[in-house]
């Protein structure tokens, strides 16, 4: 039998049994919840850039932590198009002997910001580096920000399954539904899709056990003087302004934003070479596709969302996003709550510091297997 015909009938099962309990969700019917387990139970969002890099990379934790059960994985518009993002995801749970995981397809595009409306903020404003999707086409790149269809060639290969048909917004409800007050929600790309499960979906907030958000940057001004301004730029609420905005103003039970921390920790020769020695294809891929000097965003996000141990210092404020059309569009804005405006803004956890040495321990334990 070849490659493709012994992925799926590796991943037909899995999914098959998750299909069946969404299918049941999304139509009305009474799905069952499962039984309380002592797993964290996870969804994952993302704009997934590959191959390799932070957001795939955030997968690891996630997949190689045995107390962790990855229910589903939704795909946004965001660093990249979706449908690039897609496959590179496949491909990477492939390669991580995971093509099990339901992989949904979210949004092509934000809410309501365009690419012709975000040049002309630039022009007003001045420049944003980093567009994602949007990024100019370049020598050297692969940007086609005119063009979501298209697939540039992918160098770890093309994967042989497929996301499922239902599209994330709809997955996510579905898995939360199913498992009243056991889901925590993770995101760490534009937060498009989760806006758009909360517009059909009011009742997720409460039934959600908590939601961690990749995002959240605070005075980051001097950074971006003094530093690199693409990691020193909170991409992932300026390029979805309005769905940062729904999501924070949601009722959650608890919401955490990591806000500055996740700049911390970045990729190092030292932890290339240490993870490549295992000789494990996940080793081979993280060698192959890691980018040295990038910061751990994603990887640290998902750590802490399943081990909140690993957080030694946080703030507790209020927050929403600077909807005004000015300079200050699409930033993170927290107060005091005797000072906050009360127009729906939520108590946040804003993470200040980690136990970094702890992390990278783990985190290099799991890229090895």
């Amino acid at each position: 039998m070849g490659q493709g015909g012994t992925v799926m009938k590796l991943v037909h099962a899995a999914r098959a049994a998750a299909l069946v309990l969404f299918l049941g969700a999304a139509s009305g019917g009474a799905a069952v919840p499962a039984a309380a387990s002592d797993k964290t139970l996870v969804y994952f969002d993302n704009d997934f850039l590959g191959p390799g890099q932070s957001n795939i990379q955030a997968m690891i934790p996630l997949l190689r932590d045995p107390k962790v059960e990855l229910l589903g994985v939704g795909v946004v518009t965001g660093d990249a198009w979706l449908q690039e993002e897609t496959r590179h995801l496949l491909r990477f749970l492939e390669i991580a002997g995971r093509p099990d995981v339901p992989v949904a397809k979210g949004a092509e595009m934000p809410l309501l910001r365009t690419q012709g409306e975000m040049r002309a903020w630039e022009q007003r404003y001045g420049a944003i580096p980093w567009k994602g999707a949007w990024n100019a086409p370049r020598p050297g790149r692969s940007y086609h920000p005119d063009d979501p269809a298209l697939v540039p060639a992918m160098r770890e290969g093309e994967p042989q399954v497929a996301a499922v048909p239902e599209d994330a917004a709809h997955l996510l409800i579905s898995l939360v539904r199913a498992h009243p007050g056991e889901v925590t929600v993770i995101t760490a790309g534009p937060l498009t899709n989760i806006a758009l499960a909360l517009r059909l979906a009011p009742d997720l907030p409460a039934l959600a056990k908590e939601i961690v958000v990749e995002g959240g940057g605070l005075d980051l001004a001097v950074a971006r003087v003094t530093g690199n301004t693409d990691y020193a730029t909170d991409f992932n609420f300026l390029f979805d302004p309005e769905a940062a905005h729904i999501v924070l103003t949601a009722p959650w039970k608890k919401i955490t934003v990591m806000g500055n921390v996740t700049g911390s920790v970045k990729v190092t020769p030292e932890l290339v070479g240490q993870v490549a020695s295992a000789g494990t294809p996940l080793a081979r891929y993280f060698h192959d596709y890691a980018k040295v000097g990038q910061p751990l965003w994603d990887e640290l996000t998902a750590a802490v969302a399943i081990d909140r141990s690993l957080v030694t210092e946080e703030l507790v404020a209020r927050m929403d996003i600077d909807l005004l059309p000015g300079p200050a569009y699409g930033t993170a804005q927290i107060w005091k709550d005797e000072f906050a405006p009360h127009q729906g803004e939520q108590t946040v956890h804003i993470v200040q510091k980690v136990d970094t040495a702890r992390f990278l321990s783990t985190f290099t334990a799991q890229a090895r297997q």
